[in-house]
């Protein structure tokens, strides 16, 4: 299938161009002598010419930096393009001949100048991707203990009050319970007294009475009467009591016995723990001085991406059927030459790369990217029910791995940069991304912009590039989210026409971003800063239809699955 100018809509955005006359392709190399943008072809017709088989031509992401035009100070008509290594000023090549220099060693400033000009962008990177990030968290991290210190304060001065006000109640109901004891005991004595005091009166009536007769008696004129009467007995006076009147024996309680009764303040005697601060490593693998072997390693594969570019036409490699799911809505890669398969319906499949079964599991996956195979070879999937991350060991062992809170997760990655895991995740219409290491320990979570605004809503298929952006299709917001390594916002793409529906994606050895659109059928090519390059794969009747999942393997050929049939097409685009 040609990539002609066909295949890019008319609302393509402008790509770097190849700046030889009337060559229209896209830009991918630069040749650091000359300072030109060249196509691969352009660069083959520029390395044949033999005063230009020795230039350095490199990726255009990898060239180094024109030297400014200056004028010497000493030599005005002359341009500066030597550094002298002795007295560290640049010089033009007459001031070389001069008493000054001579016998000085010099050096090529052009050279001197892209090194240091690659030093301070790798500084202004570190910066911006690892030290202010890391400051901007630390600070959040400050506002939210002091949020929390608030909180907490709050909540002492509420149970505070509320044991002063039970302690105050407790106090009430004693007093009143002993003012009712008291009133009781009062109105015993005085209701005995009173009986007393009324036995009394009837007494002192009897005795009024007695002495009364007694009168009569000696007032009688008949002195027979008298002589006859008997001598009256006087009855015993009562006998009374007195009161027994209750004490009152006040309590003996200081302010300690309060204190130990409503509570204290106790304030730990425990010294401030320092804020933990994550390694450069967490984000900048590269800084770590690299060995020999990885040196070498390095520019082997840098030398094998320079002979790699994008072909004049897709190839289709192979096609074949998988069994055991009914469409084929996510391809992950394993190391060993062997494919994991997932439709909507839960099924994963393990096949070799003929399309084999090997082995078969259900799930609770869906139409997501919920799988991925670690750099150990263990297979990592999603558990949207429970909330969880499952592990499957190569002895096919499942065990729980992370447990993702109150979030669903939906897509996953495994990064091939340093075997991070990247998880796409919902809660409820608010969605995010975060970085787990390899023993399952949160490191980061990417929610919003640098202007606080949401990035997520859906991110059901997620990867990475490999400069370390993070790449998610986001279905409910109708975009591709890119953040880089330090999840700062670098672009979203919206498409090319009015509606567009990312599912699968994925990223090749080039740093190009391949994602299929549900609307229009197709797998959109970028570039890894969001230009459109062009239309990769088209809806072809009845032989390449409802294109949904996207994966590159390491011999750059594209798996494309689709979600009406259980097969899987191979192409190839990269030569």
């Amino acid at each position: 299938m040609a990539l002609s100018k066909m295949d890019i809509p008319r609302a393509a955005q402008h790509f770097l161009e190849c700046v030889i006359e009337k060559c229209e392709r896209n830009c991918e190399f630069y040749c650091n002598p000359c300072h030109l943008r060249l196509c691969k072809q352009c660069r083959d017709e520029h390395l044949k010419s033999p005063e230009n088989k020795n230039h350095e031509v490199v990726l255009y992401q990898q060239r180094n930096r024109q030297l400014p035009v200056e004028k010497c100070k000493i030599h005005p008509t002359k341009d500066v393009e030597m550094l002298c290594e002795e007295c560290q000023v640049p010089v033009c090549s007459k001031c070389v001949t001069q008493r000054e220099h001579r016998g000085h060693i010099f050096i090529d400033l052009e050279k001197n100048y892209a090194e240091k000009f690659a030093d301070f962008q790798e500084e202004i990177s570190k910066i911006q991707d690892y030290f202010l990030p890391t400051s901007q968290d630390l600070q959040k991290e400050i506002k939210r203990d002091s949020s929390e210190i608030k909180h907490i304060m709050d909540n002492i001065r509420t149970r505070m009050k509320t044991e002063g006000e039970t302690l105050k109640s407790l106090m009430d109901t004693v007093v009143s319970e002993n003012m009712k004891q008291i009133d009781q005991i009062e109105h015993s004595l005085l209701e005995d007294l009173n009986t007393q005091d009324k036995t009394l009166d009837d007494y002192i009536t009897y005795l009024n009475n007695l002495v009364k007769e007694l009168h009569r008696c000696l007032s009688s004129t008949e002195t027979q009467k008298l002589m006859s009467e008997k001598k009256p007995k006087i009855r015993s006076i009562p006998e009374t009591t007195k009161p027994v009147t209750p004490g009152f024996t006040a309590g003996q309680y200081n302010k300690n016995d309060v204190t130990k009764l409503l509570g204290k303040i106790h304030v730990p005697n425990t010294k401030a723990e320092k804020r933990e601060i994550r390694p450069i490593e967490s984000v900048y693998n590269t800084t770590m001085k690299p060995t020999h072997k990885q040196m070498k390693e390095d520019r082997k594969k840098s030398d094998k991406k320079q002979t790699l570019s994008l072909s004049a036409s897709v190839t289709k490699v192979r096609k074949f059927d998988v069994p055991g799911v009914n469409n084929v809505y996510h391809v992950s890669l394993d190391q060993s030459d062997r494919l994991w398969i997932s439709d909507n319906n839960g099924n994963l499949v393990q096949t070799d790369l003929q399309g084999n079964v090997i082995q078969k599991i259900k799930t609770s996956g869906g139409s997501e990217g919920y799988h991925t195979v670690k750099q150990d070879g263990d297979l990592i999937f999603t558990d949207k029910d429970k909330k969880v991350i499952n592990r499957i060991t190569q002895d096919n062992n499942i065990t729980e791995f992370i447990k993702t809170g109150g979030c669903i997760p939906l897509s996953i990655h495994s990064s091939h940069i340093n075997g991070d895991l990247l998880v796409g995740m919902k809660k409820g219409i608010e969605g995010k991304v975060t970085r787990y290491n390899k023993t399952g320990k949160e490191l980061q979570n990417i929610q919003r912009d640098n202007k606080g605004q949401k990035l997520y809503r859906n991110p059901h298929y997620i990867t990475e590039n490999i400069n370390g952006d993070i790449c998610t299709s986001d279905f409910n917001n109708m975009s591709v989210v890119v953040v880089n390594k330090s999840g700062q916002h670098r672009f979203s793409y919206k498409g090319q026409e009015s509606r567009f529906y990312p599912h699968g994606i994925c990223t090749d050895v080039l740093g190009h971003i391949l994602v299929c659109d549900g609307v229009t059928d197709t797998v959109h090519l970028l570039d890894q800063d969001g230009q459109f390059l062009s239309l990769l794969l088209k809806r072809q009747q009845g032989v390449l239809e409802y294109l949904h999942s996207v994966c590159v393997d390491d011999e750059n050929n594209v798996y494309v699955g689709q979600r009406n049939t259980n097969k899987l097409t191979v192409f190839n685009y990269i030569q």
